[in-house]
């Protein structure tokens, strides 16, 4: 089954986020049963095995995410980052870095939260919300010249050239 989600793509954090989208049928949230759950976790190429306390933990990270890119307090999110860390080991074919994660249901959400700690050190300005204003979706912006506004050119670029059109033929001494 395709994911009816309008925007994939993005490091794990942000596809995170892009969980929830509006749609001309109103607000959507593919996380609301374990089959949503199952869906993003097989579109980003993570396979585990799914229950409800898995289910709230991406939840729970997905809101914690969402308040520390939006500036709130990271509490939240540190508390995700506690139920996991990297160990690094030393292998025959050099050192690796892996996640070390104490809980399972505990696992995705943890790579999504570090996820977003590699986002923020490498450049905390490329974490975007889409600027239309009737968009809640994020971007991770890899223009050149770090000015992208939009999710997607095609949708809502798209839909703000049209509104400033309009906007200029139905009053054009504004």
């Amino acid at each position: 089954m395709p994911d009816a989600r309008p925007h994939l793509g993005e490091p794990l954090a942000l596809d995170l986020l892009n969980t929830r989208w509006i749609d001309a049928e109103g607000p959507q949230d593919l996380l609301t049963d374990l089959a949503g759950l199952r869906r993003w976790l097989a579109d980003n190429d993570l396979s585990v095995a799914v229950d409800a306390a898995m289910l709230r933990a991406v939840v729970a990270t997905r809101e914690a995410i969402l308040r520390t890119v939006r500036g709130g307090s990271a509490d939240e999110l540190n508390r995700v980052l506690d139920h996991g860390r990297i160990r690094r080991v030393l292998t025959p074919d050099g050192p690796v870095a892996e996640p070390d994660v104490r809980q399972a249901e505990w696992f995705p959400a943890w790579l999504a939260a570090e996820n977003l700690l590699e986002l923020l050190g490498a450049a905390p300005d490329r974490i975007k919300q889409c600027a239309h204003p009737n968009c809640v979706l994020w971007f991770h912006d890899t223009s050149k010249n770090g000015a992208r506004r939009w999710h997607s050119m095609a949708t809502c670029g798209n839909r703000a050239k049209a509104t400033r059109h309009y906007a200029k033929k139905t009053h054009p001494d504004e």
